[in-house]
Parts: C-alpha cells; sequence; structure tokens
C-alpha cells in the first residue's frame, strides 16, 4: 500500500514513521510519498528518517521513501493520505496568539480566537487537498491531523465525505494512561463525548466495571495524571469527570491567559525557537540529525501546556502510550484488515450525539473497519456539555463559512459567537488584527 504524507518535512513526522517500522506488519505500507513546500525542512526530516530507516533492519523490510514534487503527484495512487500542513507556519501560530493577546483574550492555537483564525488560514488550503484526493486518489482514506483538527475535518467532508477521519491522540492517550495509572489490563471501553480538544470521560469500563468512580476518589491516581494536575482533584471529582486537557483554557481562562503573559513567550515562540534551532543544525550535521530531533521532541514534550501547571510542578512522567501516530496505524490497520476496532476519532456525527447536527464532526468512539469509522451512539451529554458543544460547533460551522466566501462579517459573526470572546467590539478588532 501507499502512504502519501502532506506537511512532511513536518517536526513531528518521523513519530510516524518510528511507528510504521515498530509495527510488527510493516509490509501493510509499501512506499510512503513526502510532500512539503518548505524544501529544506524536508531534506531535514529525510535525513531523521534514512537514520530511523538505518537501525530498523533489512532493507526488504523499511517502506521505499519518495519525495514528490507538487501535491497532485503526492496524492496520486495513494491508499492513505496523512495530512498534517501548517498552513502560516509557526509564524502565523504567533500572530494567531498574540494577536488575541493583546486584546485581553486567550491566545491558544486551536482553543478560542487563535484557533479560529487558524481555521480561516487553512480551510481554504485543506479544500485544495480535498479536491486533488477526490481527482487522483478517489479510493483513498484521509486522516487529518491539521488544526483545528475537528474543523477541518469538517470542511474536507464536504467533499470527501467520511472517507476523511480526523485524528487527535489527547483522548486515547488519556484512556491509557488512566489504565497505566490504575494497574488495569484488561478490555478499556471509554465513554467519551465531545468535539476535537472539548471532550469528556464520563466512564472508563475494564472489563465490563466502570472504574472512574475509584479514579476520582484516589488522590494518588489523580496526581500521577496530567489532568489531576491542571484541573485539580477536586474540580474533578465536583465534575464527575475527567475533561480533556484542553477544557483548561474554558475552566480557567483568566488563569491561563495570566500565565501565558507572565511566560513573557508563547508556545509558537517557543517553538519556533526551538525548532529553528533543531532544523538549522541538523542541516549543517545531516549525520548527527536523529539524535538532536530526539533531544528536541524530548524538550517538546516536557513543556507541553506548561501554562496548565504550577511554576513549581513539572510535567508529570507519563507513561510510553504513544500519540497520534498510533492511532493513525490503528485506524489503517482496522480499515485494510476490516478489524472492527474501537477507537476515539473525529468523525461525522449521524445520531451519535443528541443534540447536534448530523454533519457535524463529534469526538467519540467509533467502529473501524474496512468501510470506515462508525460513531457509536453516546446519547445526551450532560446540559452544560451540550450547550458548551452546541456553541462551539456552531462557531466552527460559521468559521467555514466564512473561509469559503472570505466576508469579513462572516469572520466577524464567528468571532463574536466563540464563548472565549467576550464583546462584539473585541470580536471585530480581531478581525482586523488578523485579516487585516
Amino acid at each position: 500500500m501507499r502512504l502519501s504524507i502532506l506537511g512532511g518535512g513536518g517536526f513531528r513526522i518521523p513519530l510516524i514513521y518510528r511507528a510504521l517500522l515498530d509495527d510488527p506488519d510493516r509490509h501493510r505500507i509499501d512506499e510512503i510519498v513526502l510532500y512539503d513546500v518548505a524544501a529544506d525542512r524536508l531534506d531535514v526530516i529525510e535525513s531523521v528518517l534514512a537514520a530511523m530507516a538505518e537501525s530498523a533492519g533489512p532493507a526488504p523490510s523499511v517502506p521505499s521513501l519518495v519525495r514528490a514534487r507538487a501535491l497532485e503527484e503526492a496524492v496520486t495512487g495513494a491508499d492513505f493520505v496523512f495530512s498534517a500542513v501548517r498552513v502560516g507556519g509557526l509564524a502565523g501560530r504567533i500572530h494567531d496568539e498574540r494577536v488575541a493577546l493583546e486584546l485581553g483574550v486567550l491566545g491558544q492555537e486551536t482553543t478560542g480566537p487563535g484557533g479560529l483564525a487558524y481555521g480561516l488560514r487553512t480551510i481554504p488550503v485543506a479544500m485544495r487537498i480535498a479536491h486533488a484526493v477526490r481527482t487522483f486518489a478517489p479510493h483513498a482514506w484521509v486522516l487529518n491531523f491539521t488544526n483545528p483538527a475537528g474543523m477541518i475535518t469538517q470542511a474536507m467532508q464536504r467533499v470527501l465525505g467520511d472517507r476523511v477521519i480526523g485524528i487527535c491522540d489527547a483522548p486515547e492517550s488519556m484512556v491509557l494512561r488512566i489504565a497505566a495509572a490504575t494497574g488495569h489490563r484488561g478490555r478499556l471501553d471509554a465513554d467519551y463525548v465531545g468535539l476535537n480538544h472539548l471532550g469528556w470521560l464520563r466512564g472508563l469500563r475494564v472489563d465490563g466495571t466502570d472504574v472512574l468512580p475509584a479514579v476520582l476518589g484516589d488522590d494518588r491516581v489523580l496526581g500521577e495524571l496530567e489532568e489531576g494536575q491542571i484541573f485539580g482533584p477536586d474540580w474533578l471529582r465536583a465534575l464527575g469527570c475527567i475533561p480533556n486537557e484542553y477544557l483548561y483554557y474554558y475552566d480557567f481562562t483568566r488563569e491561563a491567559i495570566a500565565a501565558i503573559l507572565a511566560a513573557g513567550m508563547t508556545r509558537g515562540e517557543y517553538l519556533l525557537r526551538q525548532q529553528g534551532d533543531f532544523y538549522a543544525a541538523a542541516q549543517a550535521a545531516p549525520g548527527e540529525a536523529l539524535s538532536l530531533w530526539q533531544h528536541a521532541v524530548d524538550a517538546r514534550q516536557s513543556t507541553y501546556m506548561a501554562e496548565a501547571r504550577a511554576a513549581a510542578k513539572p510535567r508529570p512522567e507519563l507513561p510510553d502510550v504513544g500519540g497520534y501516530e498510533r492511532v493513525a496505524l490503528g485506524v489503517m490497520s482496522a480499515i485494510s484488515s476490516d478489524a472492527g476496532a474501537t477507537m476515539i476519532l473525529n468523525v461525522r456525527n449521524d445520531a451519535a450525539v443528541d443534540g447536534l447536527p448530523a454533519d457535524a464532526v463529534v469526538e467519540v468512539a467509533s467502529t473501524v473497519d474496512a468501510k470506515g469509522a462508525h460513531p457509536q451512539d453516546v446519547g445526551a451529554p450532560a446540559g452544560y456539555q451540550l450547550g458548551l458543544m452546541q456553541q462551539v460547533k456552531a462557531v466552527e460551522g460559521m468559521t467555514i463559512e466564512a473561509a469559503d466566501s472570505g466576508s469579513r462579517d462572516d469572520a466577524w459573526r464567528a468571532f463574536a459567537a466563540h464563548p472565549l470572546v467576550d464583546s462584539v467590539a473585541i470580536a471585530r478588532r480581531l478581525v482586523v488584527g488578523y485579516l487585516g
């Protein structure tokens, strides 16, 4: 099979390649096609991948790497397409963060006004990708990693339908970390409902028994979980569930803004400096690219969501449960083998979540087989959950329409409707700041 990776020069692409090399069924992918508009970054990542392949074993067992010169060439004949592009690069992310912060509202990549700005910039490119896949690889499955993942997946589904599946590792990783912290090794069934970066784990059954009440009552276990550090045990117990870590920005908005401003450097500014140093060093010394990349990855992970933790509390030591690359390989395996595996994905709602439109992309447990991902019925969320989901999902739909129309008034309405934007006047200034 042929796997095409769009955004092949991206910093996290080696995670996917390493997972493929570690996969006992790696023969499923015979060829990997890399495409990126930044040729210099792709040169560096190819050096990292070459070093990984060299240590992976006999050459016949390693998928061949091909470099495409154009989008159409990259997707032609693909069985799977990974879309992992960052339109505007990290400079665009920094702009998204700073425009919001300067107006006193949250500046974050996917949540709040920064996420809407990112979506407005990215949707036209995502639609071009979708049309290229429909023309040159109509039978391909698209796994979308591009943020804001739910919004971008929903936009692409207007062209490709259910053949686009959104990937995020946060819910699946939360479930596996809870299982590791509690020592459970049985069959896991997660009762999770939400949107991308906005969801709640309402129950976790291990061999049929819900262990979440015991987890919420155990300070030791909560202290070992990232969510316990971010939200605090008392708030988790008050909720009676465990939120996706990104709900910190909704539940503790003031604290998040204050922490980001106090740091003196946004996440985008940190990553621009760190990744810039990595790409420059690896370009100068290709033979050391793999070790340089691993060092940079370790530093990136240790500082993830630092604004959500007290300065005195480093990120907890986390079990190695894999990230979005593990979810992606799971989806590919389930589709290619017709396995009927279950995982939490961003998919078309149909009737899975009561109170949301059928065409809304939601993040729920889904069964994956040769016909794609099928959302499981999760029923009605709690009132406060559904209300927030409805509002944010409406904003995502409005943002998609604004990107399609190019109308500044459409964009203004989208920004003004977001729950993290508290003023129509501020929404208008956001539009000016982002769109000029």
